[in-house]
C-alpha cells in the first residue's frame, strides 16, 4: 500500500472515531469519599460530631458541578454508621467568589452561615449555636457570587460584595444552606431585590434599615402581619418608607427570602397600600426555643431553636449510656475553647450561662423510651414562654435536620466551603 493511502485510511479513521468520542459525556464532578482524606479533614475540623449534620439533612446537588476546587465528602470519625458528616468545598481563597458563582454549586437564595468550626467543644452557648454566628443571602450576577449582609456596611459587603469584605476575608468555614423549591421566577425576584439592596445600600443604611444587636427582640410576632418585611421591600423600592426597621443578621435573610414571591418590576403599587402585599409569604416557620419533633416525630412537628446538637445525636442512634454521655458534652465549657470567642460572644455566653443547666436537663430527659420526663416538659414549657419565637443563624441549619417529609422542612444542607 502506498503511503498517501496509508495517509488517507489514517484521516477516515479518526474521521469515524471522533464523533464517538466526542459524544461521551464528560465525568460530572462529584463529592468523593477517600478514608486518608477524610482523616485529614478530621484533623483540619477538630468538631464534634454534633457540629455535622446527618445525610438525611443533605439536598440534591446539580448534575454538573464545574470546579476546579477539591470536593470531599466527610464523615464524622464519632458517626458510627458514617451517615453524618458534611460535604467540603476545600477552596483557595484567591478567585472564590468566580469560582463558586460559575460551578453551579451555590445559586443565587442560597444562605451562607458564617461557620467556626473553632468553637467546637469551647462550652455550652457556641455548641447550642453549632459554631454558627452569622447570616448571609448569597446571589449570583454576572456569573459572580455575591453575598448581601445587614449590617449593610463595608465590613460585610466590602466593595463589591463578592465575598471579599472584612468578615468574610477572615472566615475560614461557610455552610451553604437553600430554601427547597425554589423557582426561576422566585430566583429571578431575589437577584432583583438584592441587586437593589446592595446599590442603595450606602444610602439607606442605618437610615432605613439598621442593625438590631438583640437576637432575642425578633419582628416577628406570631398573629401579627410581616410590615418589617413591608418596609424591606419598601426600601429596596426606593419608596423612603417613614422610620428605621433595625434587623437581625438572620432576620434580614428570612425577611429577604419572604420576597421570593414579589416581581420587584411589577409589585411596587402593593407596596404603597397600608397593608402588606399578599406575595409577601415567609419562607420558614420561626421557632419555639424547644420544639415537638423530639417528642412527636411527626410530619408537622417543628424542631425548636435550642435543639441543633440533640436532633444530631438523636440521629446517630446510640446505646442509652453513650448517648447521655454525648449530650452532657455539649454542656461542659473549656477555657481553651472560651478563649476563641470574640468579646462580644464572651459577654453573650456569660449573660446566657443560667439557662443551660436547665437545657442540660431538657436534653437528657426528653428523648427516653417513655417520653420526656416531667422535669424536661417543665423546662420546655418555661423556655417557650420566655423566649419568643425566632429565626436565628441556627435556625436554617437546624430546619435541615427535619425529616425530608416534614411540612416544615423547607431548607436543605447543600455544603460547607473551607477556605484555605
Amino acid at each position: 500500500m502506498s503511503k498517501s493511502l496509508r495517509l488517507t485510511g489514517l484521516i477516515l479513521l479518526v474521521a469515524a472515531v471522533a464523533p464517538a468520542l466526542s459524544a461521551t459525556p464528560a465525568r460530572a464532578k462529584e463529592f468523593t469519599f477517600d478514608e486518608k482524606v477524610n482523616q485529614e479533614m478530621a484533623r483540619r475540623l477538630k468538631i464534634p460530631v454534633y457540629f455535622a449534620v446527618p445525610n438525611s439533612a443533605r439536598g440534591a446537588l446539580p448534575k454538573s458541578i464545574d470546579t476546579s476546587d477539591r470536593l470531599i465528602d466527610f464523615k464524622h470519625p464519632d458517626a458510627k454508621r458514617g451517615d453524618v458528616g458534611l460535604r467540603l468545598v476545600v477552596a483557595k481563597r484567591a478567585g472564590l467568589a468566580q469560582r463558586l458563582g460559575k460551578s453551579g454549586l451555590v445559586q443565587t437564595g442560597d444562605l451562607l452561615l458564617t461557620f467556626r468550626a473553632e468553637w467546637g467543644g469551647a462550652g455550652a452557648y457556641p455548641n447550642v449555636q453549632m459554631g454558627i454566628s452569622h447570616t448571609g443571602v448569597a446571589y449570583i450576577k454576572d456569573g459572580v457570587l455575591h453575598n448581601i449582609d445587614n449590617p449593610l456596611n463595608a465590613e460585610y459587603l466590602g466593595a463589591r460584595g463578592e465575598l471579599n469584605s472584612e468578615h468574610y476575608r477572615t472566615l475560614s468555614f461557610i455552610h451553604v444552606i437553600r430554601p427547597r423549591n425554589l423557582t426561576d421566577a422566585q430566583r429571578a425576584n431575589l437577584l432583583d431585590w438584592t441587586s437593589r439592596l446592595a446599590a442603595s445600600s450606602g444610602r439607606v443604611y442605618p437610615k432605613q434599615i439598621a442593625f438590631n444587636q438583640d437576637y432575642n427582640a425578633p419582628k416577628f410576632k406570631r398573629g401579627k402581619s410581616l410590615d418589617f418585611v413591608k418596609h424591606l421591600g419598601q426600601v429596596a423600592l426606593g419608596q423612603n418608607p417613614t422610620g428605621t426597621v433595625d434587623m437581625f443578621c438572620s432576620e434580614f435573610a428570612w425577611s429577604l427570602l419572604s420576597l421570593r414571591d414579589c416581581d420587584p418590576r411589577k409589585a411596587g403599587d402593593s407596596f404603597k397600600g397600608s397593608s402588606v402585599p399578599s406575595c409577601v409569604r415567609e419562607p420558614m416557620k420561626p421557632m419555639s426555643a424547644t420544639g415537638d419533633y423530639i417528642t412527636r416525630r411527626g410530619r408537622y412537628s417543628n424542631a425548636g431553636l435550642t435543639e441543633g446538637p440533640l436532633l444530631v445525636v438523636d440521629s446517630l442512634k446510640l446505646p442509652v449510656e453513650e448517648k447521655k454521655k454525648l449530650l452532657h458534652a455539649v454542656f461542659v465549657d473549656t477555657p481553651s475553647g472560651v478563649a476563641k470567642l470574640s468579646a462580644g460572644h464572651k459577654t453573650l455566653a456569660q449573660s446566657m450561662k443560667p439557662k443551660f443547666a436547665p437545657l442540660e436537663k431538657y436534653y437528657l430527659g426528653v428523648g427516653g423510651n417513655w417520653g420526656p420526663t416531667i422535669e424536661a416538659r417543665m423546662v420546655s414549657i418555661a423556655f417557650n414562654r420566655g423566649i419568643p419565637e425566632n429565626y436565628s443563624p441556627t435556625s436554617f441549619l437546624i430546619n435541615t435536620l427535619l425529616p425530608p417529609n416534614n411540612v416544615n422542612r423547607t431548607m436543605d444542607y447543600v455544603a460547607t466551603i473551607l477556605i484555605e
